[in-house]
């Protein structure tokens, strides 16, 4: 981040950015339709891709870094 980034737009972006992560996570996937492992796999990436976005632009306490990934199929994984 640069001096000409001003906080009102990062916060703008990080508001943003948590809201796809949220919405990602509630998506379900539809196996049965054509193509659905391929767009599956792409929000997971998606998903981490603005997970991590967020954590590059908000400090350590207020980012998601707890959050689990999710699983190739879009669902949760869970911890072990």
């Amino acid at each position: 981040m640069n001096d000409t980034d001003s906080t009102p737009n990062r916060d703008s972006i990080v508001a943003a950015l948590r809201e796809l992560v949220e919405a990602l996570d509630r998506r379900v996937p539809h196996v049965e339709r054509l193509g659905e492992v391929r767009i599956a796999r792409e929000a997971a990436a998606l998903r981490r891709e603005a997970a991590k976005r967020v954590n590059e632009l908000t400090p350590a306490q207020e980012s998601e870094r707890s959050d689990p990934p999710p699983a190739d199929d879009g669902g949760r994984m869970s911890r072990k």
